[in-house]
This record gives structure tokens, sequence and C-alpha cells, in this order.
């Protein structure tokens, strides 16, 4: 008799199927199940060879060759599929197995299945997992949140599985209900505004100084060896490097419209939910939806005059200028995302440890950078501030960074090269450092129009003026 699988995976796309591979190339036994056989077959047929797989072609077969409790990860797109996948396990299920949902769930729906599972005496899991399909392979960065009952149960598995950085895996529990697919979330809010800032860079080189893919290539190959050391800026490298079969960059046959998948989008939702000012990644989410306004943008191109600049070689002040920008909007976008967790943390009565949360995403994830270093130093130093900004290390870098932060955003208004990520990192870092700014003004005019009333700065309590009436003020509590 076969021994019995350690971890059941179903869904058996790309992802699914290298989460399979993996677990099984660590030395657990692994069930695989897809609605499509073919795909089972194909993964067996291809990969058998790499570890113990047991592969079934119905439900029933599939859960009963996983050990109890039985733990299920299930590899499908987010939405109404998870739900018609646990509907589809729970009959062969028994009092504390396990469904894990790996995908991009938005946490809400995270939440209720959490709840729905556990009034049948089953347990479940959201875990965020990052890292794209060759993180699935090779190893990723996982974000597992549900009770931790259930994660103590998964925990030898998917350590192993995860990504290792100085010896310690990219996966950590981080806290109960939705929270694992949270963090996961503002995860991928903050990779859109990494990537954003990336792209507007590449934008100042190519249109401001008229610079070609392969010599904007070499700028990032050479920021990889410094502070801005990280996956993205490689790999911007490597596309920027790329040639397609005419000899010419790829990258300039591309069409400029960026898709997104909603993770991004519900990040800056939240963020208004919650009331912080998450800019950054809010602007590269708008960035993303203007992209796709290509029809639009063509149209306007021939209809609104453009600034006469004319292209010039960039010098290296002119580099590092742009460089330090980059990494000083980087900064206010994980300062905004770690920002975010921490008031979610507070709202939804989560006990999320953000200095391992930026331990995790040290290694296999997409955000994967040398930085997150400072910002986990940041963390177990025991006097975090409530914003990253403020920290010793990063207030320095930026206050480094400033002149040559604002050159920068100044220089595109000029020349009309937008860099919406840019300007409102600029903008909040300036907004945050102002003991006093002009909201005095707008609360004055919401009294005005909606007797909202108004703290006094002399005197305690909230008043209200009666502007339409004799002008008096009058105290209301």
């Amino acid at each position: 008799m076969q021994e019995l699988a350690d971890i059941g995976v179903f869904g058996l796309a790309v992802m699914g199927a290298n989460l399979a591979r993996n677990a099984a190339r660590k030395g657990f036994g692994v069930a695989v199940f897809n609605r499509n056989g073919a795909r089972t077959d194909e993964l067996i047929s291809e990969h058998g060879s790499e570890g113990r797989f047991t592969p079934s072609k119905d439900i029933a077969a599939f859960v009963a060759s996983i050990k109890r409790p039985r733990p299920i990860i299930i590899m499908v797109k987010a939405g109404q599929p998870v739900d018609d996948v646990i509907e589809e396990l729970i009959p062969y299920l028994e009092e504390g197995d396990i469904i894990i949902d790996g995908g991009n769930s938005l946490f809400t729906d995270t939440n209720r299945r959490f709840h729905y599972l556990t009034g049948k005496k089953l347990r479940f899991i959201g875990m965020g997992v990052s890292g794209g399909e060759e993180g699935a392979l090779e190893g990723p960065s996982m974000m597992p949140g549900g009770t931790l009952e259930a994660y103590q149960r998964i925990e030898p598995i998917v350590t192993k599985m995860a990504a290792q950085v100085d010896g310690e895996p990219c996966c950590v529990y981080i806290g109960t209900e939705g929270s694992g697919h949270y963090v996961k979330m503002v995860h991928n809010g903050i990779e859109y505004a990494d990537m954003q800032l990336i792209a507007e860079a590449y934008d100042l080189f190519k249109t401001v100084y008229g610079l070609s893919a392969p010599e904007i290539a070499d700028i990032f190959a050479d920021w990889k060896t410094g502070d801005l050391d990280s996956y993205l800026i490689e790999i911007t490298a490597a596309v920027l490097r790329k040639t397609d079969s005419t000899g010419k960059p790829l990258v300039d046959s591309i069409v400029d419209e960026a898709e997104q998948k909603g993770t991004g989008r519900w990040t800056a939702q939240s963020a208004l939910d919650l009331g912080v000012p998450l800019t950054s990644i809010t602007e590269a989410v708008f960035a993303r939806a203007l992209s796709g306004r290509r029809a639009h943008r063509i149209e306007a191109e021939k209809l609104l005059p453009h600034p006469e600049f004319p292209k010039r070689k960039p010098t290296a002040a002119d580099i590092e200028a742009v460089k330090d920008a980059l990494y000083a909007s980087k900064i206010v976008a994980y300062a905004q995302g770690f920002e975010q967790m921490t008031a979610a943390a507070k709202e939804f009565g989560w006990e999320l440890k953000l200095g391992e949360v930026s331990t995790i995403w040290r290694g296999g994830c997409i955000i994967r950078a040398a930085f997150l270093n400072r910002i986990r130093e940041a963390y177990e130093s025991g006097v975090a501030a409530p914003n990253l900004i403020l920290q010793d290390y990063f207030r320095d870098a930026i206050v480094k960074a400033e002149p040559s932060w604002r050159k920068v955003v100044s220089l595109a208004i000029e020349a009309g090269v937008p860099v919406p990520a840019f300007t409102s990192s600029l903008a909040y870092y300036d907004g945050l450092r102002r003991a006093r700014g002009p909201a005095n003004l707008l609360q004055g005019l919401r009294d005005y129009f909606g007797a909202h009333t108004y703290a006094r700065l002399d005197k305690p309590g909230k008043f209200h003026t009666r502007w339409s009436q004799d002008g008096s003020e009058v105290q209301t509590s």
C-alpha cells in the first residue's frame, strides 16, 4: 500500500504545479489533483521523477490519499472559484482538516471563509505566495494566516518549501483570519509602486536624456550593486537588454499598457477605508489605469502641445540624481505600506509582527531587496518609530537625497514628463514634515457650509462659527 501524502495540491496550472514540485523536491509526499485530468498526467509524465507524487482523478481518492489532519493547498483563480472548490472538498473532509488558499484572494473573502469553515469544524489558512512561477518552484516568500494550530501542522512543510535567506525561511505565521492575504496584498501594492518608480526613472532617461534601452540597462545594472540592490532592479536591466527577432530592443516594441489583477487597487481601497495616506501606491494604480487609455492618449498627443525641451546626454551627476530620487521615493512607498499594515492590525485585531514580515520579504518574493534588511533592523531595534521615515537610517537617507529628488521632479515637470509616483512621494514627504499645514482652512470651510465644527489651538473643545447668522463662535463640546 502506498504511503499517504504529507500535503495535497488542488489545481495544477503553473503555480500549483510548481508548488507541488517544490514540496516533492523537498522530500514530502504530494497528492495532486486537477479537474482536467490531462494536467495531472502531464505533471507526472514530465516531473514524476522529482519526488513522491500521488495523482488522483477524483476528489474522494485525492483527499483519502493525504495524512490526517489533511492539509490541502488550493491553487485556483481568486473569487468564486475558491468558494466552488471549498464546497467540492467539504463532503470528503473530516474535523480538523485544513484548506489552504494559496492564491491572491481579497482578505475580506478570506475572513469570511475562515469563519465559515470554523463553523464546520474545519480549518482555513489564507496564504499569500509571492515569487511568481520561478519562486513557487525554487522557493517563494509565503505569508500564511489562520489559526496558529493550523499553521503549526503545515509549518515543517512550508518553511522548507520557502526561500531561505541567511539560514532563515521566508515564511512565518502572520496572524489570524485573512491577515496573511492582507500582508500579501500590501506586498503587491508596494510592488506596484516600486515598478512605477522604476518606469518613471526609465522614462526620464529615455525622454529627457534620449538614452537607448541598452544604455539605460547599463545604468540599472550599476544600481544593482548599491543601495538599490533588488530583484526588480536586476530584471529591469535584463528586460531593457533583451532584443527581438529584428535585433532591436524588445521593450521598444511592447505596447505601453500595463495590466493589473486587482491587488494594487485593493491595497489603495483598504488604505482609503483606514484613512492611511497611501499616495505612492495609489498613484501607481492610477498610472496603470491611465496607461490603459491608450486610444485617448494617442488622440490627446495630436491635440495638446508639448513643452520644447532639447535632449542632452546625462552627466554622472544627472544619473546620480535620478538614483537618489528613486531611492527616496522607494523609502516613502515602503513606509506607507508598513504604516497601512500597522493601521490594519489595529483595526482588525491582528498581531502583525512587521519585523518578521520584512524578514520573509528578503527572499523569494518580487520586492525582495537588500533594503529590507534595514526595515528589519528598524523593527528589531525595539524602538520602531510610527513611520519608517522617522527611523535614523531612512531619515538620513531621505534627507541626503532630497536636493536631487527636487531637482529630478522639477526637471520632469519642465520637460512635460509625468512622474506621478516621484511627485506624490515628495509631496507626502513635504506634508509629513510640516507641523502645521493648510488643513485649518479646510476645516473652516467645512464648518462654514456644513457646521462640521473645528478645534482650536488655544483652548480645548469643539467650536462652530455662526457664519450666516451673527458670526459669533459657540463651543459645541
